[in-house]
């Protein structure tokens, strides 16, 4: 592989993030046709029931494709779905070459979109700027490995930990940077989890705003009620969005017929030991319910309850140059802790990126899953 492939690959990825936010349950994919030197067709997979990237790609170059090299972040699919197989269109229109991103873990690990090309005489290489490729696709790929969703766990915090002050005020913690990247977060997100604390506290909308707001799917808004406490005239209950309720045998049937004609959906799962809804039953209901990527927005409470009970894939956290203090003032995780001290979590940190004043700081919590 060359630099140039490298550029291609580049631009590849570029063109799937077009669709960021549209296309689940689907992954995200870019394609470029190279013919000589020059790019002569582009392509983006823009969602359920469309061309893919490949496909889209060799329509614009047209008879261009003939012994030209396509360039895509995803194996071709050599299957029909939705659509016709990638393989067989990339075959008929000629191509001597393709290179190839990540392999399709929904395809299986035989990689039968490369071994079909091969056999057709098509070169092959596969695995340019894989780290990059994967990463667009981290909530598809988790989801096909292990049938739960992709957990991300958001926070806003001061310097000193403190998500509010003492009094409980906590608006803005961050500048407007932050809030837009958080926004960008949500149309990635299939589901957004919160407690009944924070649904009470803060009336969220639980919605996409701003440049992001062209969602093709808003995300579906998930409440987490153990005993019945939030009211069905919040904002998340306003229709604009689909809302999951879930709550256990401690809430009263007024209280259930209250959610479902504010048009939820509520389901009752079986309370932890604590008497809490179970968020492992929850979160792998999610996933059996195809949300490939969850966004946990939740207090301390349920935040420390995610991470306690090893959910939580990815913590991002927005830290503002500020400092709150107050002994009693909330922090980013609630609940026991772990003790001692070497049985503290031990984290990745992949990224630190600089928004305004703010810091975006992306850790890993499981990079060995």
């Amino acid at each position: 592989m060359t630099s140039n492939d490298e550029a291609h690959m580049r631009r590849a990825l570029e063109l799937a993030e077009r669709a960021w936010g549209r296309v689940a349950p689907n992954p995200l994919v870019g394609a470029v046709v190279i013919h000589g030197d020059q790019i002569v067709g582009e392509g983006w997979h823009e969602g359920p029931g469309t061309a893919h990237a490949e496909v889209m790609a060799l329509r614009a170059a047209g008879e261009r494709s003939i012994d030209a090299t396509v360039v895509t972040t995803l194996e071709p699919c050599n299957r029909f779905g939705r659509t016709p197989p990638c393989t067989r269109a990339l075959i008929e229109a000629g191509v001597s070459r393709v290179v190839i991103g990540a392999t399709d873990p929904d395809l299986g690990p035989a990689t039968p979109g490369v071994s079909e090309l091969r056999a057709a005489g098509v070169d092959v290489e596969v695995g340019l700027l894989a780290k990059e490729a994967r990463a667009l696709n981290v909530a598809f790929d988790h989801h096909v490995m292990t049938g739960r969703p992709f957990v991300i766990l958001k926070v806003a915090s001061s310097l000193d930990g403190k998500t509010a002050a003492v009094d409980g005020t906590s608006r803005w913690l961050t500048g407007g940077s932050a809030r837009t990247d958080v926004h960008r977060l949500r149309a990635w997100s299939d589901a957004i989890l919160v407690g009944a604390g924070t649904a009470i506290a803060d009336d969220p909308e639980l919605s996409v705003r701003g440049t992001y707001a062209g969602s093709a799917r808003p995300p579906l808004r998930v409440v987490v009620d153990s005993a019945g406490r939030v009211p069905a005239s919040l904002r998340m209950f306003e229709g604009s969005a689909p809302t999951l309720v879930a709550t256990t045998d401690r809430t009263s049937e007024s209280r259930l017929r209250a959610w479902g004609d504010a048009g939820a959906e509520v389901i009752v799962l079986d309370p932890d030991a604590s008497g809490h809804v179970s968020l492992p039953a929850l979160v792998g209901e999610l996933g059996k319910r195809d949300v490939q990527g969850l966004l946990v927005e939740g207090g301390a409470t349920v935040a420390w309850s995610a991470v306690r009970d090893g959910l939580v894939d990815r913590l991002v956290l927005y830290i503002a140059p500020l400092l709150i203090g107050g002994a009693g003032a909330p922090t980013v995780l609630a609940g026991d802790g772990f003790a001692p001290i070497e049985a503290a979590l031990r984290l990745d940190v992949p990224s630190v990126e600089v928004l305004d004043r703010d810091l975006k700081v992306v850790v890993d919590v499981h990079g060995h899953r």
